[in-house]
């Protein structure tokens, strides 16, 4: 079991400081936030930073094999060009920087009121679409994700990979997203299997997207969720994204780094006795 920590757990800290607080606290896989990923974008040329951060991270031995593209990005928005272009300069430097595994948020934001969701999906599949035809000839993978207003379950995102079709598409499974819209783990899990490339993991109890660690007042069950991933045989990375837990000094973050690293052990050795 590959885990993760999304970088933002750690995003009051410039992209080094980051990489050296990660490795500090022994962990080998990291998900290149949004606020990182805006960070290295100002700094200059996507490529160019993609590569020196890369190169930085790998002489920490530090990995980012997973990615959030640009969080509020309006991708159905009038100004179709400059969206994708945008989105572009972060495909870019993510894919000099190692991530393999891009999230994409689809949107439902930019439409008017009363528009049907089919006319959403559809608009999203033509952005979508466009953003694959530019990763044509690469092993990167946009992975979208479970979301609530759209995309909320997983036929709706097979919907879009289906309409688009090639290898360039998968699933990121947000396991609070899903908790919210009241949708069954396993069930997501198994049908999304062939897709399944990334994991956000997160718990709440059903109220709100609070971000918390598992086995706390959340509500998903967490070893459901991990037994469903073996028996699908997931490789990518157990992401976590957990900012509700980012409340508190850095010297506490660290010790929940140190906590989830032994619960993930006990995890996993809990799934292998079922």
């Amino acid at each position: 079991m590959k885990i993760s920590m999304w970088s933002s757990f750690y995003r009051d800290l410039s992209p080094k400081e980051m990489v050296l607080r990660i490795q500090k606290n022994g962990w080998t896989y990291s998900e290149l936030s949004d606020e990182h990923g805006a960070m290295l974008l100002q700094m200059g040329d996507p490529k160019t930073m993609g590569q020196e951060f890369k190169a930085f991270a790998d002489s920490h031995q530090v990995q980012f094999p997973q990615g959030h593209l640009w969080l509020a990005c309006p991708l159905c928005a009038p100004d179709e060009d400059m969206v994708l272009r945008t989105l572009e300069s972060w495909l870019d430097l993510f894919y000099a920087a190692g991530v393999r595994r891009a999230v994409l948020h689809c949107d439902s934001d930019s439409f008017p009121e009363g528009t049907s969701k089919q006319t959403m999906l559809e608009t999203n599949v033509d952005r979508v679409r466009k953003l694959a035809r530019y990763l044509s000839g690469t092993d990167m993978i946009l992975c979208l994700e479970n979301l609530l207003k759209i995309t909320d379950s997983v036929d709706e995102l097979l919907q879009i990979i289906h309409a688009v079709g090639g290898p360039n598409l998968g699933i990121c499974l947000d396991t609070g997203h899903l908790n919210l819209a009241g949708h069954d783990q396993a069930d997501f899990i198994h049908k999304a299997a062939p897709y399944l490339k990334a994991l956000h993991i997160a718990d709440n109890d059903g109220s709100s997207d609070q971000h918390i660690m598992p086995f706390g007042r959340g509500k998903v069950d967490f070893v459901k969720v991990v037994k469903s991933l073996a028996q699908i045989q997931y490789d990518g990375v157990y992401n976590f994204e957990i900012g509700g837990e980012t409340g508190c000094p850095l010297a506490i973050r660290d010790l929940k780094m140190h906590y989830l690293k032994a619960v993930m052990k006990e995890m996993e050795a809990m799934v292998d006795g079922l």
